[in-house]
C-alpha cells in the first residue's frame, strides 16, 4: 500500500508530473487567465486615467451638453426638412422662398460663423485630448507583474548581458 500511495503521490500530488509535462505542450489554463486578467485591469486603469474628467464643474459639464446641441440641431433639422418637403410641399416652399431673399453676404457671415464654431471647438477638443495623452504617458504604466512573471519584471536594461553585450560591439565598432 505505502509504494502505490507514493506512486500517485508523485503523479498526482505536490509534485505532478502529469501536470509539469503536460504544461510543456499546452499552456496552463489558469495562469494564462490570471494574466490575462492583470492585462485587462491594467489597460482599463490607463483608460480611466486618461478619459476621467478632473476637476470639472456641473457648470462645465452644463456647457459641454450645450455645446453638443448644434450639430446633431442641424442634423435633425435637416432631416426635417426633407420630411416636410415630401409631406408639406407648400409650406416648405413657403419657408424656401424665405431663405432666397436673405442677402448673400448675411450668407457668408452665417458661413463664417458657424465655421469658426466648429473649428473653434474640434481645436479645443483636440488640444484637451492630446493633453490628456501626455498626461497620461507622464504618468507610465502602473501594472503589476504577475508572479510568474516577477523575475523577468525586475531585469532592467542594465541587467540584460545580451544588450550589454550588443552595446559593447557597437562601442568597438564606432
Amino acid at each position: 500500500m505505502g509504494m502505490i500511495d507514493r506512486l500517485f503521490g508523485v503523479l498526482f500530488g505536490s509534485g505532478n508530473m502529469i501536470r509539469d509535462t503536460a504544461e510543456v505542450f499546452r499552456e496552463n489554463a489558469e495562469a494564462a487567465a490570471v494574466r490575462e486578467a492583470g492585462l485587462r485591469d491594467a489597460a482599463l486603469a490607463q483608460f480611466e486615467r486618461e478619459f476621467a474628467h478632473r476637476g470639472a464643474s456641473t457648470f462645465d459639464r452644463v456647457i459641454d451638453g450645450l455645446n453638443r446641441l448644434p450639430r446633431p440641431a442641424m442634423a435633425f433639422g435637416t432631416l426635417g426638412l426633407l420630411g416636410s418637403a415630401m409631406t408639406s410641399p407648400e409650406w416648405f416652399a413657403a419657408r424656401m422662398q424665405g431663405l432666397a431673399l436673405v442677402p448673400e453676404p448675411l450668407w457668408w457671415l452665417l458661413g463664417a460663423v458657424v465655421s469658426f464654431y466648429f473649428g473653434a471647438r474640434h481645436q479645443a477638443k483636440g488640444q484637451d485630448f492630446q493633453r490628456e495623452i501626455v498626461s497620461a504617458l507622464a504618468v507610465g504604466p502602473r501594472s503589476k507583474a504577475a508572479p510568474e512573471d516577477a523575475h523577468s519584471a525586475a531585469d532592467g536594461p542594465e541587467d540584460n548581458a545580451a544588450l550589454a553585450e550588443w552595446r559593447a560591439l557597437h562601442q568597438r565598432r564606432a
